[in-house]
């Protein structure tokens, strides 16, 4: 019997790449429960790729109902008329008020001691000590719903639904050309994952052939100014689009250019998303090595040394992912430049 819910919110609070790996939860929910509803709460900064997913019904922005009195919070929560809500990024404040707005089924790990007295439904299950996949774990919180929770990770990528791509404007679109590999590299994390190093994103670009890549440097404001003088230095191979794009329009660049090389961040996993060639750059270190937070996509790799190493556990800066050799990036890049149709 397929289990009988109307309206289910999916509450993950946190970062961009967080949230894309989500997204197919939202996908499998719609394969397996027709006519389901799904509101997905989240932060203001995701919304647009929130929105970009054709299996979510309504965004519901976590930053504005924050703001509200606690009892606010809570008719609003309850005015949406949910028969559940999963918890797949705990937030304190939010099991709170679902749980006060009378939620039917409240889930979320029973790893967290809140969740004891704000959820009914806890599932017993650790992220930092799983081999899963982050994709993978999220699927965990459906034991309650009478749903199947074992996931092979080759299924995730046709259930992310990124079919809403905004229009990219014009500015962006004339700066491609298809008889180019357009190809984005991400150089910085914001803090998210240990970085590959300017110095060797420098040499992958000597090496791309110029009359077949068209390379574009992307990130925010603020790591443009991080990158001021890498960007300098290479100014005649690159287009510098750091600081120039909201996230709408960065998705809608994503999913105009071929392909993207990164370290494990929001952007990387938005490519593997849209089916782009991904290179994605990993250190050998527990809970951020490649098993846990690999690109999926049906055109992805990703390089990491093979070992286990925490010398860097305190430290953003790993010899282990600036070991990883520009040369077996470029490898990559142009096996697949070649096998294009």
């Amino acid at each position: 019997m397929q289990p009988d819910f109307k309206r289910i919110i999916i509450s993950r609070t946190d970062s961009l790449g967080d949230v894309v790996l989500t997204l197919p939860l939202a996908g499998y929910l719609k394969q397996q429960i027709p006519g389901v509803s799904l509101l997905f709460l989240g932060n203001s900064y995701t919304r647009p790729l929130i929105e970009a997913c054709e299996h979510i019904d309504h965004f519901l922005n976590w930053e504005k109902i924050r703001d509200l009195p606690f009892s606010e919070q809570v008719n609003t929560l309850r005015n949406l008329q949910a028969d559940v809500i999963l918890h797949v990024f705990p937030n304190k404040s939010v099991a709170r008020a679902a749980k006060k707005a009378g939620i039917t089924l409240r889930i979320g790990t029973s790893h967290r001691l809140y969740h004891w007295y704000t959820c009914n439904k806890p599932v017993n299950y650790s992220r930092k000590k799983s081999d899963l996949h982050e994709a993978q774990l999220n699927f965990k919180l459906l034991l309650p719903l009478g749903l199947p929770t074992e996931i092979a990770l080759v299924e995730i990528p046709e259930l992310y639904g990124l079919k809403r791509i905004p229009k990219l404007p014009k500015k962006f679109s004339e700066l491609l050309s298809r008889s180019y590999f357009n190809l984005i590299v991400h150089p910085k994390s914001k803090g998210s994952a240990r970085e590959w190093g300017l110095e060797n994103f420098a040499k992958l670009i000597e090496l791309l052939p110029s009359d077949k890549f068209k390379i574009f440097v992307t990130g925010t404001n603020e790591e443009g100014t991080e990158m001021e003088a890498f960007l300098k230095e290479n100014e005649r191979q690159v287009f510098d689009l750091t600081g120039k794009l909201t996230l709408d329009e960065l998705i809608a660049f994503i999913s105009a250019c071929d392909g993207m090389v990164a370290a494990s961040t929001g952007p990387l996993h938005i490519a593997a998303a849209l089916k782009k060639v991904v290179v994605g750059l990993y250190a050998p270190m527990h809970p951020i090595h490649p098993g846990r937070w690999a690109p999926l996509g049906k055109n992805t790799s990703y390089l990491v040394l093979d070992k286990t190493c925490s010398d860097c556990r305190k430290s953003m800066d790993c010899e282990c992912i600036r070991s990883i050799s520009p040369g077996e990036v470029f490898s990559i890049l142009k096996n697949k430049y070649n096998s294009r149709d």
